[in-house]
């Protein structure tokens, strides 16, 4: 992916310790007040061992990654039935539970357990869920335009040594582009994979990534995240040829033009 990208650490997506990466100071989201404008975020268990993060987009619709939905032993999809979304997951409450319908990702992502950097890319997955999530509490996130190199973003993540409770980061920035996806100085670890990346776009949140894994470019901690608009086009048509009914609660995602795919480094994924 990137010629500066040296060592790629792990993907993040299950509840495991992790070592050699320092967190940043983050604001852990205990209380309604602190988790205001935050609703839609929430954890997605994967089986009943792993979790990861998502959002909701949508009423019925959840932005996580591919991986989360791969069982890193097997190397095979979970089954969707044993998916679950948490939305605003607190200390063992929510403010909406959702089952998963289907899942769905890019027609040309694989999961091989050692995946190459090439794969970030596309890391990227929609959960339909089994029932739409209306509460006047809980709005879904739109998707936005990928930044610029530089620009300030931040991220709402559950981990593994805080998985009952997101955190947010703030106040991190995209280091650089490279073809089809970000690198990131957001701090990350198991359980953030499928976290929203985000910019502040007048005054509101708009998810611009989503966190793939950790990584190490010259010595220091990175994540990855992917491009969103272009993976998400083939999955979004997907959802429509599968379910057209559903296509009235399509989220809004502007065409964007990435660049050409990603030709990757060789450097190897360490599975957790």
């Amino acid at each position: 992916m990137h010629r500066l990208v040296r060592h790629i650490l792990l993907l993040l997506s299950l509840a495991a310790p992790a070592a050699g990466f320092a967190q940043s100071d983050l604001t852990r989201l205990v209380t309604g007040d602190d988790s205001k404008g935050w609703e839609a975020v929430g954890r997605v268990d994967v089986g009943r061992t792993g979790f990861c993060t998502g959002t909701l987009i949508a009423p019925d619709r959840v932005l996580t990654a591919a991986h989360c939905l791969f069982d890193s032993t097997t190397l095979e999809r979970v089954p969707d039935q044993d998916i679950q979304f948490m939305a605003g997951w607190r200390g063992s409450r929510a403010n909406a539970i959702a089952g998963v319908s289907r899942a769905f990702i890019h027609p040309d992502y694989r999961y091989d357990g050692v995946s190459r950097t090439d794969s970030v890319w596309n890391d990227v997955a929609i959960l339909v869920l089994s029932a739409p999530i209306r509460k006047s509490s809980i709005t879904p996130i739109p998707l936005g335009e990928r930044p610029r190199k530089g620009a300030e973003v931040g991220v709402v993540s559950y981990a593994y040594d805080r998985s009952e409770f997101a955190s947010l980061e703030d106040d991190c920035h995209v280091l650089s582009r490279p073809s089809g996806a970000l690198i990131l100085s957001c701090s990350v670890d198991f359980g953030s994979s499928g976290a929203p990346v985000f910019a502040v776009i007048d005054g509101a949140p708009q998810i611009v990534s989503v966190v793939s894994a950790k990584a190490e470019v010259r010595g220091r901690a990175v994540s990855l995240g992917t491009g969103l608009a272009r993976p998400l086009e083939p999955i979004l048509e997907q959802i429509a040829e599968d379910a057209p009914v559903l296509t009235s609660s399509k989220p809004a995602v502007r065409r964007i033009n990435v660049g050409g795919s990603s030709t990757g480094s060789g450097a190897k994924f360490v599975r957790p």
